[in-house]
């Protein structure tokens, strides 16, 4: 079982998509586990809406995740409680998918650090870049302002901290073609 993770916006999907599409590796995604968790009518949701109010809910009644993620992001002892509410159903999930797999499998796990995840994975694989590509590729994706873009690099472990706690290092600063290559010498 490989935990895939790395900083927010260093390619962990990149690295996944490839895994999944070339060797035919199931692929278990903690970002969908926790979009899960906080889907209208779930226990999730009512805590937010209980804590936040309706004002991060949408028209259609999903999250505001532009609205929670300013609160979250400002505020540290918000995230954590977030996290409390969302972590042990992710926890969960893993749990009961990854006790079905027989053979390789990919666990992208961004905070697998940082939720004290990494019994679950037999082998970390982390995925980097440069700061500054780090940057640039989470306000170029998610359309924040640098200080935004900040806040959340900030939120996570640093990212040489990950690479030190790594069985694999993928490095993500150059092209695709120079990531695929480590993927293929690493799989």
């Amino acid at each position: 079982m490989i935990g895939l993770t790395g900083g927010i916006a260093t390619g962990k999907s990149t690295v996944s998509d490839y895994l999944a599409q070339e060797y035919f590796w199931p692929v278990f995604d903690a970002d969908i586990y926790s979009r899960a968790a906080v889907l209208p009518g779930t226990a999730g949701a009512a805590a937010i809406i209980d804590r936040y109010g309706s004002e991060v809910l949408l028209t259609d009644g999903t999250l505001n995740r532009a609205k929670l993620g300013e609160i979250i992001f400002t505020y540290a002892n918000e995230r954590q409680w977030l996290e409390s509410i969302i972590h042990p159903y992710v926890r969960q999930c893993f749990a009961q998918d990854l006790a079905k797999i027989t053979d390789t499998a990919v666990a992208v796990i961004p905070l697998l650090f940082e939720a004290n995840l990494q019994k679950m994975v037999s082998e970390v694989w982390v995925v980097t870049c440069s700061p500054q590509q780090q940057l640039d590729r989470l306000q170029n994706r998610n359309r924040l302002t640098l200080q935004q873009a900040q806040a959340r690099i900030k939120s996570q472990m640093p990212l040489a901290a990950k690479v030190r706690l790594a069985d694999v290092v993928l490095d993500n600063s150059g092209t695709t073609a120079d990531l695929i290559a480590q993927i293929i010498a690493k799989a």
